[in-house]
């Protein structure tokens, strides 16, 4: 049974297909709009997006945004991945707003979500380089001063640093308790002194950047919410944030999938098109089958989020969603790769940046493993 979409949803999904098509509907544009492929994000066409209202999808109408729910995020998501648009912005940024959203002071709000609205980059920062997916091992410090805070340590892997305006900084505030205790959430502006961002080499290009803090002064009104509850604060986000990767990754599969089969159509080997071959053409029909099956999957978790009464949380559910459509993804562009035969691994056809693109993304946002074990517990195993 194909996803079905309300009235409204179905014209956002074309209104933002006929727009990828329009700005980036060819490999030469999409270049000239990130160095060729060395930038994930481009500013002036995440700025056209946000004119149009999409950038601010989920924000509350008091700021700018559309105050809509996560299957309408959830079809941007979708859509503006299928069609190859370089906003990679925009994923750091639905993250950070929804904690400001949640926990951020009056002035926290209008500063950040409606600069979110115009079309700012924000970007959050927890991963360290002895705490990836133990954050509640993290070590950069958060010392109060007479003016406020103070902040000393590194911070790594953090996407969008480079590009965003504030970064939500997990930093610890005390030692004692448990070591999920004494974690708390603090705005930074990316051009605070004593900051310092280090972009990170990577397959994927310029995405991700390690955080140097040294002596970093902060007022006392940086803090997010409630002091020594950044860990409480961060679970709350957890839907969106594993929602959000699969709605992307779902888009990127899609993707892969067509562009696949529109070459196994037209590829001719020994008389006839490659994909009449049975080994192809079976395993077209499993990939497609596997594709439509995900696709229900998160679309139907993001229903179930959305009917839920606020603060819900769905552990297993968005954790199986981040899951599949991960997994599906670079498992479609792997398949992509090998029925393109030579073509698959040249820049030419794109089906080697879509698996630049998928592979991390079975890491980023909590590991495929961290998800199977999150599954498992649920069980109560």
């Amino acid at each position: 049974m194909p996803v079905t979409l309300t009235e409204e949803q179905a014209a956002l999904a074309t209104a933002i297909g006929e727009f990828c098509r329009r700005e980036v509907g060819s490999k030469e544009r999409r270049d000239e709009l990130t160095d060729g492929g060395r930038h994930a994000h481009s500013d002036e066409l995440y700025r056209k997006m946000a004119e149009l209202g999409w950038v601010g999808i989920a924000a509350p109408e008091a700021y700018g945004g559309a105050g809509q729910g996560m299957r309408e995020l959830l079809v941007f998501l979708e859509e503006t991945a299928y069609g190859q648009a370089p906003i990679a912005g925009f994923g750091t940024t639905a993250i950070t707003a929804a904690a400001i959203e949640k926990f951020g002071t009056a002035d926290q709000k209008q500063e950040l979500l409606g600069g979110m609205c115009r079309g700012n980059v924000l970007a959050i920062s927890m991963s360290e380089p002895e705490a990836g997916s133990d954050v509640g091992g993290l070590k950069c410090k958060a010392t109060k001063t007479e003016s406020g805070w103070r902040i000393d340590g590194q911070k790594t892997w953090c996407s969008n640093a480079h590009i965003a305006s504030h970064i939500l900084l997990v930093a610890r505030t005390s030692t004692e308790g448990g070591k999920h205790d004494g974690l708390t959430m603090f705005v930074v502006p990316a051009d605070a002194a004593g900051l310092t961002v280090r972009g990170i080499e990577t397959m994927g290009g310029k995405e991700v950047n390690d955080l140097y803090f040294d002596a970093c002064e902060l007022p006392a009104d940086a803090v997010v919410g409630t002091e020594g509850q950044g860990w409480r604060q961060l679970m709350a986000g957890l839907n969106l944030e594993r929602m959000m990767l699969a709605g992307l990754m779902l888009g990127l599969a899609r993707r892969a999938f067509d562009d696949t089969v529109a070459y196994v159509k037209e590829r001719k080997q020994f008389g006839r098109p490659v994909g009449t071959f049975q080994a192809l053409r079976h395993r077209i029909a499993d990939n497609a089958t596997e594709l439509e099956a995900t696709r229900l999957l998160v679309h139907d978790t993001a229903r179930v989020i959305d009917e839920a009464p606020a603060g819900a949380l769905f552990p297993r559910e968005a954790s199986m969603a981040k899951l599949k459509a991960t997994e599906l993804a670079k498992h479609l562009s792997l398949e992509g790769m090998q029925m393109l035969g030579g073509y698959g691994y040249a820049t030419e056809y794109g089906m080697e940046r879509l698996l630049r693109q998928s592979v991390v993304s079975t890491v980023y946002g909590g590991t495929s493993e961290i998800q199977r074990d999150i599954i498992g517990k649920s069980y109560g195993l």
